[in-house]
C-alpha cells in the first residue's frame, strides 16, 4: 500500500496556515458533547490535554505514574528550539526548517517540518506567558545559546532544568482545567490495550496500578502521547518505566508502525560503570557549547590522568573531522565519532569506554562562575554519581539510547491509518526523519499539543456522532477478557529468571547488534536470538505476586513482553533499509572516511508495519517521501 501523508500542496510557507481555514470545525457548544481520551500527560499530552479542555471537549487524561509532573519530559535538560532569531545571527523559520530537514538527514515530511519551524516561535510565547523561567541576559531579554547541527543560536533553556520548567507550565496548564471540570486526571493507569470499533479507535483498556482492576474507557477519540521505546536497548537515558507498550498495542490493533529503526544514540551520557546498572544519565548536549571532545592520541596515554596528558598529545576528534561544526556536530555523527575513538582502542576510564568532555578552555575564556551559572546543576548531578568534580577534570562521556525517532505512522493531521487514533510527540514519527537535532524533542511536543492537535482533532470529531460508543460494547468485553488472560498467563508461568534478567539479555542482544552500528550479519543474528528469548520468556519468567493490588514485576514483565515482540520489528526495519541515514548506520553503507551514505533512488520513502501477528512476517507499506523546497544532498557538516 502506498500511503497518502495528506500534506497540503501549494507553496510550503502558505501550507498550515491554509490547511487550518480548509478544515472543519465544532462549534463551541457541540464541543462539550465529545469526549476524547488523552493517554500520557507529559509536554505533548499534557499540552493536548489543557488545549482541548480549554477549547470545551471533556477530556479525560491517564498517566501510570502518581502525579502528571512525574512524566519523563522532565528530564530534558538543554533546551528548546525556536526561530525567533533573537541574537541577529541569521537564523529564520526557513533556516530552523532546512536545519531540521537536514539534520534528519532528509528522511522527514517537508510539511510536517515547516509547521514545526513555523509555530516554534508562537511555543516560546505561550510558555513565557505560563512564566516558564527562561534564561534571560544582562538585560532581561530571553537568552540563547547553540546545539548540535546548527550555526546559529536558537536554544532557549532554563538551566540544565527546561524540560522540567516547560512540564511544569503544561501541568499547570492542565490542572487549571482539572479544576474547572473540563479535565478527569486518571493517575496510576496503565493502558494495556486499545479498543476498536468497526475500524475506528474508540476507547482503551487500563490497569489501575494500586488496585489491579482491570478498567475500560470509551470516547469519540483516542489521543496517544506515550513517549519513546529505546528501553528496548534495556540502558538507556529513559526512565525506567518509559515502554513501548501503548504504541505497540495500538499496532496489534491495526495502527501501522512508521521507522521503528530509528533511534537515537545521544553522544553526551555518563559511561557505564559495571553490570549492575539498570539505566544512564544523560549529560546535556548544551554542554557541548563550551565542553571540548578529546582522547589521547597515544593508547599508552589512556590510563595517565588528563592533566598529566600534554595540549599536543590530546586529539580533539570533532574540531579536527568536522572543523565547520565542531563539538556542535550532530548527535549521530558525534556519537559514531566517539565509538571510532574508543574502537581505536583511545577510550578513557573503565573499561576505555569514554571519552573526555573538558571545560577547561571554556573556564579559562569566562570563569568557572559563569560556567556554573549556564550548566551548575549539570555539574553538580556529574559529581553525585562519579565524585569527580568536573570544573577540576575533563567529564567522561560516552554514547547511550536516548530518543525514538520512530513511532506510529501518522498523516498531516497526526491521525493514524486507524480514524480516531491521534498520536503526539515522540510517539509517532513525523518530524525528526532519521536523527533528531537537539533541543527539538520539547519542541515538537509541545507544537503537537498546544497548536496542531486543537485545529486537526476537530476536522475529524465533526464527522463523528457524539457518544456512539459507550463501554457496554462488545469490543470493551472482549478486549478486557484478552488483557486479564494475558496478566494471568504471566503470572501461572512461574520459571526460574527475573523480569530483569530478560530485559538485560533483550537489551544486550540489540545494543551489540542493532546499536549504533548494525549490518545485514549483526541484524539476522538479533532475528535469531530475539524469537528464541522470546519463547524462553513465557516458558520460564518468574512473576512474583498476584494481580490484585501494586505489583510493579507484573508491570515491567508486561513491557518486557511487549519489548521482546517490538524488538524483531525494529531489527526488521534495520535490515530492510539497505542505506546509512542518520542514527540507521549500517556497516556496509558507508563513504571511504566513514560518514553515513544515503541510497535516496531506493529508500527515500517511510516505512510502514502492519502487524500480521507474533512470529509473523509483518507487511511493509510505504509514503514517498517528497522535496520541493530543501533539495537532497550529501550531509556535511565539515
Amino acid at each position: 500500500m502506498i500511503l497518502d501523508g495528506k500534506c497540503p500542496t501549494g507553496p510550503i510557507q502558505e501550507s498550515w496556515d491554509k490547511h487550518r481555514f480548509n478544515m472543519k470545525l465544532v462549534n463551541p457548544a457541540n464541543k462539550r458533547k465529545y469526549k476524547i481520551l488523552v493517554v500520557g500527560t507529559g509536554l505533548a499530552g499534557g499540552a493536548a490535554a489543557a488545549s482541548l479542555g480549554e477549547l470545551g471537549y471533556n477530556v479525560e487524561a491517564f498517566c501510570y505514574q502518581d502525579s502528571a509532573r512525574r512524566a519523563h519530559s522532565i528530564a530534558a535538560q538543554g533546551g528548546i528550539n525556536a526561530a525567533k532569531n533573537y541574537p541577529n545571527d541569521g537564523d529564520s523559520i526557513y533556516r530552523l526548517f532546512y536545519d531540521t530537514i537536514k539534520g534528519g538527514d532528509f528522511r522527514a515530511r517537508e510539511a510536517d517540518v515547516w509547521r514545526l519551524a513555523q509555530v516554534s516561535n508562537n511555543i516560546i510565547d505561550q510558555c513565557v506567558a505560563q512564566g516558564v523561567p527562561f534564561a534571560r541576559d544582562y538585560a532581561g531579554y530571553l537568552d540563547n545559546r547553540s546545539f548540535g547541527g546548527a550555526q546559529v543560536s536558537r536554544t532557549f533553556y532554563a538551566r540544565g532544568q527546561t524540560g522540567q520548567q516547560l512540564l511544569l507550565g503544561a501541568y499547570q496548564a492542565l490542572m487549571r482545567q482539572v479544576k474547572a471540570g473540563s479535565v478527569k486526571l486518571y493517575e496510576r493507569r496503565e493502558m494495556l490495550d486499545l479498543v476498536v470499533v468497526d475500524g475506528e479507535a474508540k476507547g482503551i483498556t487500563c490497569r489501575n496500578l494500586v488496585t489491579g482492576a482491570i478498567e475500560s474507557y470509551s470516547g469519540d477519540a483516542v489521543v496517544l502521547a506515550t513517549g519513546g521505546y529505546v528501553n528496548v536497548f534495556y540502558l538507556s537515558t529513559n526512565a525506567m518505566g518509559c515502554s513501548v507498550t501503548a504504541t505497540w498495542k495500538a499496532s496489534k490493533k491495526g495502527a501501522f508502525f512508521a521507522n521503528p529503526c530509528y533511534t537515537q544514540i545521544h553522544p553526551t551520557c555518563i559511561p557505564q560503570t559495571g553490570e549492575h546498572q539498570s539505566k544512564l544519565t544523560l549529560m546535556s548536549e548544551s554542554l557541548r557549547n563550551d565542553g571540548r571532545c578529546w582522547v589521547p592520541k597515544k593508547k599508552a596515554d589512556c590510563d595517565k590522568p588528563a592533566s598529566q596528558i600534554a595540549e599536543d598529545d590530546r586529539d580533539y576528534y570533532l574540531e579536527r573531522k568536522y572543523p565547520s561544526f565542531g563539538n556542535l556536530a550532530p548527535r549521530d555523527i558525534a556519537s559514531r565519532a566517539a565509538k571510532e575513538q574508543c574502537d581505536d582502542e583511545r577510550g578513557v576510564g573503565p573499561g576505555k569506554r569514554g571519552v573526555y568532555l573538558d571545560f577547561s578552555t571554556a573556564i579559562k575564556r569566562v570563569s568557572e562562575a559563569t560556567i556554573a551559572e549556564r550548566y551548575g546543576n549539570l555539574f553538580q548531578m556529574y559529581e553525585k554519581i562519579t565524585d569527580e568534580n568536573a570544573y577540576k577534570q575533563p567529564m567522561r562521556i560516552y554514547p547511550a539510547p536516548h530518543y525514538s525517532m520512530g513511532g506510529l505512522w501518522v498523516d498531516y493531521n497526526c491521525m493514524s491509518n486507524l480514524p480516531g487514533l491521534f498520536v503526539l510527540g515522540e510517539a509517532n514519527f513525523s518530524v525528526h526523519g532519521a536523527n533528531r537535532l537537539g533541543a527539538s524533542a520539547l519542541m515538537q511536543g509541545l507544537a503537537d499539543g498546544y497548536f496542531v492537535i486543537p485545529y486537526t482533532i476537530a476536522n475529524y470529531l465533526a464527522g463523528v456522532k457524539p457518544g456512539s460508543v459507550t463501554t457496554e460494547n462488545a469490543e470493551f468485553k472482549k478486549s478486557k477478557e484478552e488483557v486479564v488472560a494475558r496478566i494471568d498467563k504471566l503470572l501461572s508461568i512461574n520459571g526460574k529468571k527475573t523480569v530483569a534478567e530478560f530485559h538485560r539479555e533483550l537489551g544486550k542482544i540489540m545494543w551489540e547488534n542493532v546499536g549504533m552500528a548494525r549490518s545485514k550479519e549483526s541484524l539476522n543474528k538479533a532475528l535469531k536470538l530475539i524469537p528464541a528469548l522470546r519463547e524462553e520468556f513465557w516458558k520460564n519468567v518468574k512473576v512474583t505476586g498476584g494481580k490484585d493490588g501494586l505489583n510493579a514485576q507484573l508491570e515491567n514483565a508486561g513491557r518486557v513482553a511487549d519489548f521482546l515482540e517490538f524488538g524483531e520489528l525494529l531489527a526488521k526495519d534495520a535490515l530492510s533499509r539497505e542505506e546509512s541515514c542518520g542514527g540507521h548506520f549500517r556497516t556496509e553503507h558507508q563513504t571511504d572516511d566513514g560518514e553515513a551514505m544515503r541510497d535516496d533512488e531506493n529508500y527515500t520513502y517511510v516505512a510502514a508495519w502492519e502487524f500480521k501477528g507474533v512470529g509473523v512476517e509483518p507487511e511493509l507499506h510505504k509514503e514517498p517521501l517528497t522535496f520541493d523546497n530543501v533539495h537532497l544532498a550529501v550531509r556535511s557538516y565539515k
